[in-house]
């Protein structure tokens, strides 16, 4: 028997709906596939990003008052001295926000004074003192705030001349800027026209929301500014096996002090981090079992369309074997036929593939579908269709000849 091409396509041409049914089902798979697993390792990928902080160990509690404080600086100050001397703590600290958490301050930061618009956009961290140390955050390079350089934010709303002495920036945006020079002394401009020097380079900072789809980079710059505990969160750093006990010895303290704040329940950045991403897990699985259901159903398709095929055509068959075709060439007759047929489907699905892409781009805003995830997607449905259709081409191959041509 041969297994030129000719004889399988003039038998598809006298089935082309089925056929063709066959090229769309796996082109559909394809294009979905295709995208869905692009978007699964997409996620996966930002549920891993670091954030830097010492996530496990520590504890941020976010309070607020039951009515307006006569003066919100000094109670945090107070709050402070009490968190910092309570067994098991190591370091604390108020910041505007944390990875994670529920509020998200972000802004745009540029290199040069005049840039139109700014050339970068960052996490903006307002830290109080102790923030380095309580956060667990490392210095790539550069220092730390001095203690005269920290200013109030209330103090500074009401100056609008008022200047920053300095930031620090993460190591991500300090290469983003300075590309193959230290950062050190460079000024930078933070959401307007005056230099402000970048004293310090942190080696890993993440943004409050990473891998937001909005995301330019893992860009993110530390400022000098003490905010009140009613405008960000305390964040604690427990030694070793002592969070839960430094969790309820931090609200008690902090209740006998002013019993009327509020508190919000008290996480790690590790807990604001599940949470965060719970959705995102929930879409994976979710998109896991629509590609595996869409591998299901297409290769049920090949299955009922080769078991048709092979009853359809168990007198060519027959006649094929008696003059003297073997079963090794019957079965390589359905296999290249379905490969044919799966790399057409293949082929419209890559088109398919890269047109969902970019409405997602469009409208998402999600990032270009990568071209190693085609040839992946590929070989995943050409062995799928190999291995559904090669059942009924054994069946086909062991068919009888003479019982065939009887029948």
């Amino acid at each position: 028997m041969s297994l030129h091409l000719g004889p399988i396509f003039k038998t598809l041409r006298r089935h082309k709906i089925a056929a063709g049914l066959i090229v769309l089902e796996v082109g559909l798979s394809c294009a979905i596939i295709c995208n869905a697993v692009f978007l699964i390792g997409h996620r996966l990928a930002a549920m891993q990003l670091p954030s830097g902080f010492a996530e496990q160990e520590s504890v941020v509690l976010q309070l607020a008052p039951i009515r307006k404080e006569a003066n919100v600086d000094a109670a945090t100050q107070r709050d402070l001295a009490l968190l910092r001397g309570l067994p098991g703590v190591q370091q604390a600290s108020v910041l505007n926000q944390v990875p994670f958490g529920d509020s998200s301050n972000n802004g745009g930061i540029s290199r040069s004074a005049d840039a139109a618009r700014p050339d970068a956009n960052a996490s903006w961290y307002l830290a109080g003192e102790g923030w380095l140390a309580s956060s667990g955050l490392r210095l790539l390079a550069g220092r730390d705030f001095h203690p005269e350089e920290y200013q109030s934010l209330a103090l500074l709303r009401g100056q609008p001349d008022a200047s920053i002495p300095g930031v620090l920036i993460s190591r991500t945006l300090a290469e983003h800027f300075f590309p193959g020079e230290s950062a050190l002394g460079k000024e930078v401009y933070p959401g307007g026209n005056k230099p402000v020097k970048v004293l310090g380079v942190i080696e890993t900072l993440g943004r409050v929301r990473p891998g937001d789809v909005q995301s330019q980079g893992d860009y993110a710059v530390v400022l000098p500014v003490r905010v009140g505990y009613d405008a960000g969160v305390y964040l604690l750093r427990a030694q070793a096996g002592q969070r839960e006990a430094v969790i309820k010895a931090a609200r008690a303290a902090l209740l006998q002090a002013d019993r009327r704040r509020v508190f919000e329940p008290a996480l790690g950045i590790d807990e604001l981090r599940q949470r965060h991403f719970q959705q995102d897990r929930y879409m994976a699985w979710t998109l896991a079992l629509v590609c595996l259901v869409l591998l299901v159903v297409t290769a049920l398709g090949i299955i009922g369309l080769a078991n048709f095929w092979v009853r359809q055509r168990s007198r060519m068959i027959g006649t094929r074997r008696a003059l003297g075709a073997t079963r090794g060439q019957i079965l390589r007759y359905f296999q290249l036929e379905n490969l044919l047929l799966s790399a057409l489907g293949i082929a419209l699905g890559m088109v398919a593939a890269y047109a969902i892409n970019l409405a997602l781009m469009l409208n998402y805003q999600l990032p270009r579908l990568p071209l190693a995830y085609l040839p992946v997607g590929a070989l995943a449905l050409l062995a799928l269709g190999q291995l559904a259709v090669l059942g009924p081409a054994r069946r086909a191959a062991a068919l009888p000849p003479v019982q065939v041509l009887r029948g």
